[in-house]
C-alpha cells in the first residue's frame, strides 16, 4: 500500500495564495512573459504538494493548469452575482479581494478540480484552510453551479453529496446537511439538493440525501427542512408578537450567564 505524504500546511496555504493572485492579480494586469513564469511557479509548487498524493501528479497538474481559464471564467461570474446580490457591494474588486464568501468559493472551485482528478487529501485541506479563516465549510466533492451567491458566510456547512444548481443565494448559517451520520452511509447520497434560482436564508437547516428544493423557491431564516419542496415554494416560520400589558401577564424567567 503506498504511503500518503501529508502536504506541509504552510505550503498549501502558500499554493493557494499563489493561484488566488495569479487569476486576480491585484496590482496590474500580467504580461505574457509574467503569465508563463507564474505559471511555470505554480506548477512546480503543485508538484512537490502533490509528491504522494496521486499515481499521475504530472497529469493532474497539466490538467491543473490547463483548467484555470474556465475556473476564472466561472469565478468571475460568482463575483459578478455576488454584487448583484449585495446592495452593501459598490464594485467588483471589493467583492474580489475581501468577501470572505468569494474566497471560500474560490477555494472550494480549486479544492473541486483537484478532487475529481482523484487526488486524496489535499483537496480535504484546502477547503478546510478556507473552513478555518472564512467560517465556511465547503466539502470539495459538493457539486455547486454558476454563479453561486454566498452573503455573509459564517456557519455555512454544505456536505459532500450536497448538489447545488445555479443562481443559488445563500446566506450565513445556513446547513446542507446529513439526517444520519452512520458510517456505513459513507457511499449514499446523504446531503440534500438545491435546484436553480433559489435563495436559503439566515440559519436555515435542510437535510437529507432525498431532499429536494425545487427551483425558484425561498426558504426563509431558521426553517428546518427534511423533505422535498415544490418549484416555487416559499418556507418560513410565522413570527407571534405579544404586546404586555401589566394586569395579568406573567414576567419571562430572568435568566443571568
Amino acid at each position: 500500500m503506498p504511503i500518503t505524504i501529508i502536504p506541509d500546511q504552510r505550503s498549501v496555504e502558500n499554493t493557494i495564495t499563489s493561484i488566488f493572485e495569479f487569476l486576480f492579480p491585484t496590482s496590474y494586469p500580467l504580461t505574457d512573459a509574467e503569465k508563463e513564469e507564474k505559471t511555470t511557479c505554480l506548477q512546480h509548487q503543485l508538484m512537490d504538494l502533490l509528491e504522494g498524493l496521486s499515481e499521475n501528479k504530472e497529469g493532474v497538474v497539466r490538467h491543473f493548469v490547463e483548467s484555470l481559464d474556465e475556473i476564472e471564467e466561472v469565478l468571475m461570474k460568482d463575483a459578478a452575482f455576488i454584487l448583484e446580490s449585495d446592495p452593501a457591494a459598490k464594485e467588483l474588486i471589493e467583492v474580489i479581494a475581501i468577501y470572505p464568501g468569494f474566497y471560500a468559493i474560490f477555494c472550494y472551485r480549486i479544492a473541486h478540480l483537484l478532487a475529481q482528478s482523484s487526488v486524496s487529501l489535499l483537496p480535504r485541506m484546502i477547503t478546510e484552510y478556507a473552513h478555518r479563516i472564512t467560517g465556511i465549510d465547503i466539502h470539495p466533492l459538493a457539486t455547486i453551479g454558476s454563479p453561486f451567491s454566498i452573503d455573509h458566510g459564517t456557519g455555512i456547512v454544505i456536505g459532500e453529496t450536497a448538489h447545488i444548481g445555479d443562481h443559488v443565494k445563500l446566506y450565513q448559517g445556513v446547513t446542507l446537511g446529513a439526517l444520519s451520520v452512520e458510517k456505513n452511509k459513507a457511499s449514499h447520497k446523504r446531503h440534500p439538493s438545491i435546484e436553480d434560482h433559489v435563495i436559503l436564508y439566515a440559519g436555515c437547516t435542510i437535510l437529507g440525501g432525498e431532499t429536494v428544493v425545487g427551483r425558484n423557491s425561498i426558504i426563509g431564516g431558521n426553517v428546518w427542512l427534511t423533505e422535498s419542496i415544490l418549484p416555487f415554494s416559499v418556507v418560513y416560520h410565522k413570527s407571534e408578537i405579544v404586546v404586555r400589558d401589566k394586569p395579568g401577564f406573567q414576567d419571562p424567567v430572568n435568566f443571568i450567564i
